[in-house]
């Protein structure tokens, strides 16, 4: 049995998605039960529990030889940090309650530098206590999903230009579609009877990409020019705001810092890197299609 805990999103989705292709019997655990429906269609077994009840995600654990675990930021919490360290400490107690035979966490690129650079370093929190657990584990970090750029189709389709907080604009960086990032945990999942102690890994897609990049994409998906400009750094907590909260705008400002600093948000010296297959324009290609006329 395998449990995937934050299963509604598009990676544990994707996740459960290849396992049931596979004909492995998978728990999906979810905290909205309204969310269920295509999982259950799947052939799903569910199982409902909210990430920071420790008691409840390990009743809905037990029992599963192997567990993936996925630790989401909040966008709209008043303490982003506190909110993600509490989540780390629950998913915690409850593996240590349920006691999983493996386990697959989702971590993010640049978790393995030690100074602080925003949200990677709350990954590398993560991880650390992931490690004090006595289990055989795979740590799979994540690069930026493409999904991600899909907040930008209406100001590229109403005004023709594409804001980044990735300077210089021609600069490429990791990047992944999230259905990708999840089939790749599943394929990792199909093939781990060998995992011993610990594996870390590293996932990003077919090419880097930069915002030039993005913007030709949008360009060709929209049928109008698209210009990617770089957002002055003193213009970014205030537009990050109106899609945030202070504290997580505060985790993000501090990571395109990190990522415009160069070397930092990236793969671990020496580190294994598997690739996805998906394009950026496919990944985005869908969103296109919500798009008011």
């Amino acid at each position: 049995m395998f449990a995937i805990v934050g299963a509604a999103g598009n990676v544990g989705f994707a996740t459960s998605s290849r396992l049931r292709e596979a004909g492995v019997p998978v728990r999906a655990i979810l905290r909205d039960g309204a969310k269920a429906g295509r999982l259950s269609a799947i052939g799903c077994d569910v199982a409902l529990a909210d990430l920071q009840d420790s008691a409840a995600l390990a009743q809905a654990i037990a029992g599963a030889d192997a567990v993936q675990i996925i630790l989401p930021p909040p966008p709209r919490a008043e303490d982003a940090l506190g909110e993600m360290r509490w989540s780390i400490d629950s998913l915690a107690d409850a593996l240590e309650r349920a006691r999983p035979k493996r386990l697959l966490a989702i971590s993010d690129y640049g978790a393995h530098i030690r100074e602080w650079i925003g949200m990677p370093s709350m990954f590398r929190l993560f991880e650390e206590r992931l490690r004090r657990l006595d289990v055989p584990k795979a740590i799979l970090r994540s690069a930026e999903h493409m999904e991600g750029w899909a907040a930008f189709l209406p100001v590229a389709k109403a005004m023709g230009v594409l804001p980044s907080l990735h300077h210089p604009i021609e600069g490429t960086f990791p990047i992944i579609s999230a259905p990708d990032l999840g089939r790749i945990a599943a394929e990792l999942w199909l093939g781990s009877e060998g995992w011993k102690g610990e594996v870390v890994l590293h996932a990003e897609g077919p090419r880097r990409c930069s915002a030039v990049d993005v913007a030709a994409a949008l360009s060709e998906l929209l049928g109008c020019s698209v210009t990617a400009q770089a957002l002055p750094r003193e213009q970014w907590q205030e537009n990050l705001e109106r899609m945030l909260s202070p504290s997580a705008t505060k985790l993000l400002i501090d990571l395109y810092d990190a990522h415009n600093k160069g070397g930092l948000v990236d793969v671990e010296p020496d580190g294994k890197v598997l690739h996805g297959t998906t394009e950026l324009i496919d990944a985005l290609r869908p969103f296109v299609a919500e798009l008011p006329p």
